[in-house]
């Protein structure tokens, strides 16, 4: 598959996300499944006058060596995979999943290890790089989001390409108000949530590190969340699945975590002292995306959703939370999912889904698309 949205990607990707100039080194790390579009986007990046530099992914290879990571192998690897970052300007990831369960048998302990040592890798070029991930369609994740390979093509080209710059300027209202706010409290079926957001940077995300995209951010003073959030979205995490999970906190923290594996939620919030708090809060406004896939990537861009984040806090919004795990957890608050409201400082922003304010309307669905 090497057509005209191939090309159109290809350039969101370029010219949108990452905004290569002349001169700059541009690294691609793909499946070999993503191939049109590793293909497409060297092209395009040496029509600009830049360099391409391309890193093949392989799950099946990469699981193999997680079976049995060893410190010493993780440290020599974090150091090589520094240097490669720290020799680029951008980065743009494609993922080519086929099986979304292949790393489901790596020991919970050889996640924590590698997540320990490549932080400090992870940090740097989400910090210090232009980048941009992005899923390509598989049939692997065609399976996973119920559709046929050809309908859930036509789908992914369509969410990627959405009119960003739109998006962009309806999303300035938001953010000037999240800026001002304080108090934030969150309602709705098996839900009554209250945290602050104040003095904490606002991130709108709108294509330029994770396409698709659809989202603003910003994170809870660290010790101010109160309440219990019940999630209604699959959460997914390191292959595995969880459904139903339910979180409640006392000053931040969670003190109590139940799903349908609760023992095995419990021992990924026990990675860290700083994964049983929170380190993003976001909203999703995405027009395209409705319905949860299991992909994070599109799950957390649901219109009418927002998601809460267990684990370290973004450096661009930084809540002091520091921690090996960033999970994010998807609550849809749309009629059909059960509803919801969503108040700042005892106003109500967002009934069922929909903004309410007339400065935010535009970044309802029907605007949007």
């Amino acid at each position: 598959m090497r057509d005209e949205r191939i090309k159109k990607l290809a350039a969101v990707l370029l010219n949108h996300s990452v905004k290569v100039k002349k001169g700059e080194r541009v690294l691609i790390r793909g499946h070999l499944n993503t191939k049109p579009l590793i293909t497409e986007i060297i092209d395009q990046t040496y029509s600009l006058g830049a360099y391409p530099y391309v890193e093949i992914l392989d799950d099946e290879i990469t699981l193999h060596l997680a079976k049995n990571y060893q410190k010493a192998q993780l440290e020599t690897q974090a150091k090589w995979q520094m240097q490669t970052y720290q020799d680029v300007d951008a980065v743009i990831v494609i993922i080519g999943e086929e099986n979304d369960a292949e790393m489901a048998e790596v020991p919970a302990e050889m996640h924590k290890l590698r997540g320990e040592i490549m932080k400090p890798v992870s940090e740097f070029y989400v910090n210090h790089r232009k980048w941009v991930l992005l899923n390509y369609p598989t049939k692997g994740l065609a399976q996973k989001a119920g559709m046929s390979t050809s309908s859930f093509e036509d789908y992914l080209f369509d969410v990627c390409t959405v009119d960003y710059d739109k998006m962009a300027s309806a999303a300035e209202p938001l953010k000037e108000l999240m800026e001002k706010t304080d108090r934030v409290r969150i309602t709705g079926p098996g839900t009554d949530l209250q945290f602050s957001i104040k003095g904490i940077p606002v991130i709108p995300c709108t294509g330029e590190a994770n396409v698709p995209d659809g989202e603003i951010f910003t994170a809870p003073i660290k010790d101010s969340v109160n309440g219990t959030i019940s999630f209604n979205t699959p959460c997914p995490y390191h292959g595995i699945t969880f459904r139903d999970v339910k979180l409640t906190f006392e000053n931040g923290k969670i003190v109590d975590a139940v799903s349908d594996q609760t023992e095995k939620l419990n021992e990924i919030l026990d990675t860290d002292e700083g994964a049983r708090y929170i380190g993003e809060f976001a909203l999703g406004f995405h027009p395209y995306i409705e319905e949860p896939i299991g992909d994070i990537l599109f799950d957390e861009k649901i219109c009418g959703s927002f998601h809460f984040t267990p684990g370290e806090a973004y450096e661009e919004a930084n809540n002091g939370n520091k921690s090996a795990i960033h999970w994010d957890m998807v609550l849809i608050q749309r009629p059909e999912y059960g509803g919801g409201e969503i108040y700042f400082d005892d106003v109500l922003i967002r009934k069922d889904g929909q903004f309410v304010l007339p400065e935010l309307k535009g970044l309802n669905q029907e605007n949007l698309k």
